[in-house]
């Protein structure tokens, strides 16, 4: 196989595992999205590794050089991972053995910028490209490996449209064609692997786009196939677009909304209107709501992932209910079907409890009263988050984003700052006077109740101690005593 000499931007910490293994002198070559990123001057966080001999004592070995962990990954198929914590944070290194020799195992990947390898032993600056997975690259286009490529392993079409767009490239024709001729497949795979690889494109930057393309191509009808309805189905004012353009308009939106909160977030987006008044309005809580935004749910799915799934299904009730609803109003009372088909939804894809159960509370409540119609008092805002707990937070974004979602480029002025400014209220309870508003300390105990009123256990007991709850948060009582009256004027009144 001929080596091209081409420029990698290695970290140092691959610079000095490479080194390492070089001294043992067995041959182990990285390949893959490793050396992708490194021409393409990108941060790594995985690296792929691969050798005639067992990746599993390799990672073993690789570990114990660097005081990392190992975990013997697939034993079948000889793959193991060494885990490092490094100065830029933690590297997964999976070692595989061969299949056949490198070419052979090289030719028989997904995509030829990922078909591309580099010899420990040799220079970091000699790329082993038996497929012109370089010249790829350059060329910004995403290419097969073989004809069959899509079809031995149908996860790669939906890779192929989450890399396209990660790294800005374009499909190549063919692929393109095998990519969308391949979309029914999807439904022999493992519900957990498109699972994985649909949330790795749903954590994207830029995801809108590649939700626009998968779309096209067929894809989606086969992971969410409740938004296939949602396509030309009209909307009343002041939505401008279909239910289906108006989901992918709020996943744009959502990815701006998140962009002010960012740690990254540029002057240009603080100077437009409307980003400019949420810069203003989270000034205060944004580490607050980076940390939030920055949860890990099971297998590492990010949080972005999750909200973006809620947006996709956010409307797919709508397709259930025919028009017009109660009182003329199109559409009426669907969220609690959308919230029932994102709960069937979250057990197809093996979504975790707590992740179903966050999902299905954002779609359930999206359009809550606490941040539009509905006074804003103490008492108002406590049993809102009570209720709520942090998908509150969640909502109060997608709500942001659903109105520039419906409206597009006319956005009201008054609605948009009375908007913000309720978003601030809304999370001041939450972030600055939690112990006041959300969760304030209890004056009385459920023992103490039954003791001072000789009750016993029973659901009376959770009504006194929520309305006592309710009056201290309005201001109405203050001490024990103030409680344990109240409680018995509730008895009374029972």
């Amino acid at each position: 196989m001929i080596a091209r000499d081409v420029i990698l931007a290695w970290s140092d910490i691959v610079l000095d595992i490479a080194e390492r293994a070089a001294e043992w002198n067995v041959p182990l070559y990285i390949v893959g999205g490793a050396v992708r990123d490194a021409f393409l001057r990108r941060p790594t966080k995985d690296v792929d590794m691969a050798t005639p001999e067992s990746g599993i004592k390799i990672a073993r070995r690789l570990a114990n050089a660097f005081g990392g962990a190992f975990y013997p990954l697939d034993e079948e198929r000889d793959v193991g991972r060494a885990i490092l914590d490094t100065p830029d944070g933690r590297l997964l290194i999976d070692v595989a053995r061969l299949r056949g020799d490198l070419e052979a195992d090289l030719r028989a990947r997904d995509f030829t910028i990922n078909a591309i390898a580099v010899d420990v032993r040799g220079t970091l600056n000699q790329a082993l490209d038996p497929l012109n997975g370089i010249d790829d690259l350059t060329r910004k286009t995403i290419r097969r490996c073989s004809p069959t490529a899509i079809y031995d392993d149908p996860i790669r079409l939906l890779r192929a449209v989450r890399q396209a767009a990660q790294f800005g490239l374009r499909i190549e024709r063919d692929t393109l064609h095998d990519v969308r001729a391949a979309a029914p497949l999807l439904k022999t795979i493992s519900s957990e692997r498109v699972r994985d690889e649909f949330f790795k494109l749903l954590a994207l930057p830029k995801v809108g786009g590649a939700l626009r393309v998968a779309d096209s191509l067929g894809i989606l009808a086969y992971i969410i196939p409740e938004i296939v309805p949602l396509h030309g189905l009209q909307q009343t004012p002041p939505h401008i677009y279909d239910a289906w353009e108006h989901s992918l308009a709020v996943v744009d939106h959502l990815m701006e909304v998140l962009a002010v909160i960012s740690p990254a977030r540029t002057d240009e987006s603080a100077a437009q209107f409307t980003t400019g008044m949420l810069a203003v309005a989270f000034g205060g809580y944004r580490a607050r709501l980076q940390d939030h935004l920055a949860l890990a749910w099971a297998d590492e799915r990010t949080h972005r992932a999750l909200l973006n799934l809620a947006v996709l299904l956010h409307d797919v009730g709508k397709a259930q209910i025919s028009p017009p609803g109660i009182d003329g109003q199109r559409f009426a009372g669907y969220e609690i079907i959308s919230a029932t088909l994102t709960a069937l939804r979250a057990d197809a894809l093996r979504l975790s409890g707590a992740e179903k159960d966050r999902l299905t509370l954002i779609v359930r409540h999206h359009m809550t009263r606490i941040m539009w119609e509905q006074e804003a008092t103490p008492v108002n805002l406590h049993r809102w988050w009570r209720m709520m707990g942090a998908a509150g937070v969640d909502v109060v974004l997608f709500t942001l984003a659903d109105y520039l979602g419906a409206v597009g480029t006319t956005v009201d002025q008054p609605t948009w700052l009375r908007l913000v400014g309720r978003a601030q209220v809304v999370l001041g309870a939450y972030y600055d006077d939690y112990d006041r508003i959300v969760s304030p300390p209890p004056l009385v105990t459920g023992d103490d109740l039954m003791n001072a009123l000789n009750l016993k256990p029973g659901r009376i007991i959770g009504e006194m101690l929520d309305a006592i709850r309710e009056a201290q948060v309005a201001g109405e009582i203050a001490s024990d005593a103030a409680a344990l009256t109240l409680a018995r004027r509730l008895l009374d009144t029972r």
